[in-house]
């Protein structure tokens, strides 16, 4: 009998098989393999949720959370990015590198 995380493991593969979609799959004992998820939950727990505590109820965390993944996407200034928000960088990116669309006028 298989186990059910296996189980899942294997659907997951044949979803995303059928998106075409690439599985990210790292290596075993990488340290580097998750390190921007690592970071980023470091900085969520030491900027809202150790700082708040004790948190009253479940929703109190949620909207915390909600407002707080807003502030760094669309205020926080990132030195990675130029000393701008990660919002504001993408949004330069596409700008930068997407050819403009020609439309047809009659």
């Amino acid at each position: 009998m298989r186990a059910r995380s296996q189980y899942t493991s294997f659907r997951l593969a044949e979803h995303l098989d059928a998106a075409e979609i690439a599985a990210s799959v790292g290596s075993v004992g990488d340290a580097y393999d998750n390190a921007l998820m690592e970071s980023t939950t470091g900085l969520y727990k030491t900027e809202i949720i150790n700082p708040m505590r004790p948190w009253k109820t479940l929703s109190h965390v949620e909207l915390a959370t909600a407002e707080w993944v807003d502030w760094y996407n669309h205020r926080r200034l990132h030195g990675e990015t130029g000393h701008s928000p990660p919002a504001e960088y993408e949004a330069d990116h596409y700008r930068a590198t997407t050819k403009p669309r020609l439309t047809a006028t009659n």
